[in-house]
């Protein structure tokens, strides 16, 4: 249970940078200064990240949480690629998710 919380402490504050990232690049593409509310709640989002980052580290390693934060972030931005801009997956991109998902199982400790 305790790997279970956290990989899912791990999946929240990979979730919560990708967030901190999309709304930096909205201000930046909107011609935002650098102490616009976007960019302050950019940098929130960030600083929140790291506090799941914190207490994640206190469920799994670093080297568990590095792998399962690649693999969280690659399927975040696939889904919003396919989802929001209509990309397409090809096989080759299947079978390097497939391969990341076999990464995270290789790296995972059973208690």
């Amino acid at each position: 249970m305790s790997a279970l919380l956290g990989y899912g402490l791990c999946l929240g504050a990979t979730l919560v940078v990708i967030a901190g990232d999309f709304v930096l690049k909205s201000a930046v593409d909107r011609g935002h200064a650098l102490h616009s509310p976007s960019v302050f709640l950019g940098c929130a989002l960030y600083a929140a990240s790291a506090a799941g980052w914190f207490l994640a580290l206190r469920h799994v390693s670093l080297a568990q949480t590095g792998v399962a934060s690649a693999l969280f972030t690659l399927m975040a931005l696939v889904t919003m690629g396919v989802v929001l801009f209509g990309e397409k997956v090809a096989l080759r991109e299947v079978l390097g998710i497939a391969m990341a998902v076999g990464s995270m199982l290789l790296m995972a400790r059973v208690a």
